[in-house]
């Protein structure tokens, strides 16, 4: 098991989705536009030899924005990893911030009768999910809380290399902490490894940083710096 500051956290943005574009909130579950498929796609070629070809465990925000772009964007990863038995983790944890529809998910039994989606597991999307409450709740603790879950549970993971795909304000939490409204592009990729071993991390916040630029894989920003619900909705 790789320590946890040798670990590399591939962290992506999902494609463009509809609500960044019509700045219509009220679309439940926002899915990808047809750009936002091409800009996945664009993802999978320029991430061929550098994500897919290291990642040991791929998981992803259970939004339809999010497993789109799993699909659509890591496909050679998904194929190789699913011959090792190792499928494609839906983490409901990793799900947006805010509690407008076009950011909370569907129900597993929704997702499980989609045809993209087939073949994912999504075993861990319990009822609560979609409740925008308790754990899940849009407000400062409980997102910061959630934030440091995900960040410990990625440190407790025994790969060395882990893919993730969620959404611009939660990667800002999962990152900095807070909202920064700092740009993530659609697409972006960004590599992170933790700043301390657990036995260091006197808090327990698990804090990310990112692997210096001469040391980080080559990744493209396809897509624009579409705003998040925070952003445009004055959250």
């Amino acid at each position: 098991m790789a320590s946890a500051t040798q670990k590399h956290i591939y962290l992506t943005r999902h494609a463009e989705a509809e609500h960044n574009v019509t700045e219509d909130w009220t679309i439940h579950d926002a899915p990808l536009t047809f750009r936002g498929r091409q800009q996945a796609a664009s993802l999978n070629q320029a991430s061929k030899d550098t994500v897919q070809s290291s990642a040991d465990l791929l998981i992803t925000s259970g939004l339809r924005r999010t497993l789109s772009t799993t699909i659509i964007g890591y496909p050679a990863l998904r194929k190789r990893l699913e011959t090792e038995r190792k499928h494609i983790i839906v983490l409901p944890q990793l799900q947006e911030v805010n509690n407008l529809p076009c950011d909370t998910g569907s129900t597993r039994e929704v997702l499980a009768a989609d045809p993209e989606y087939a073949g994912l597991n999504f075993s861990l999307l319990t009822p609560e999910w979609t409740s925008k409450a308790g754990f899940y709740a849009a407000t400062e603790d409980a997102i910061r809380a959630r934030a440091r879950w995900v960040r410990q549970w990625l440190r407790a993971r025994p790969e060395a290399h882990i893919a993730v795909v969620s959404h611009g304000d939660f990667l800002r939490y999962l990152t900095r902490g807070y909202n920064t409204h700092e740009p993530w592009s659609n697409v972006e990729v960004r590599e992170y490894t933790f700043a301390a071993d657990e036995a260091d991390d006197i808090d327990g916040e698990a804090r990310l940083v990112p692997v210096p630029a001469e040391q980080a894989v080559a990744v493209a920003v396809e897509g624009e710096s579409e705003p998040t619900s925070s952003e445009r909705a004055g959250l």
